[in-house]
């Protein structure tokens, strides 16, 4: 399955929280866990904001961050388009 993620933003809302928008045209079975997982691995510096597309043109999920788990995870909307 191929999904397109349209935008996604990090928002630091105080010191101990992340608010993480993931915009696309549909999400699989944990994509967005994942890409949270990714992005914290990121922020801690222990992945290189520019070896994420690498990592993913290899399908190399190994490299990528942890499923972070869903607590805290909810849905904001879904929109349809005509």
């Amino acid at each position: 399955k191929v999904r397109i993620v349209f935008q996604t933003d990090v928002e630091e809302t105080d010191r101990n929280c992340l608010t993480i928008r993931v915009r696309g045209d549909g999400f699989l079975y944990n994509m967005v866990r994942i890409i949270a997982g990714t992005l914290v691995k990121a922020g801690e510096g222990k992945l290189r904001p520019e070896e994420i597309p690498g990592i993913i043109e290899k399908k190399d999920r190994g490299h990528l961050g942890t499923t972070l788990p869903a607590k805290g995870l909810f849905l904001i909307g879904i929109r349809y388009r005509e």
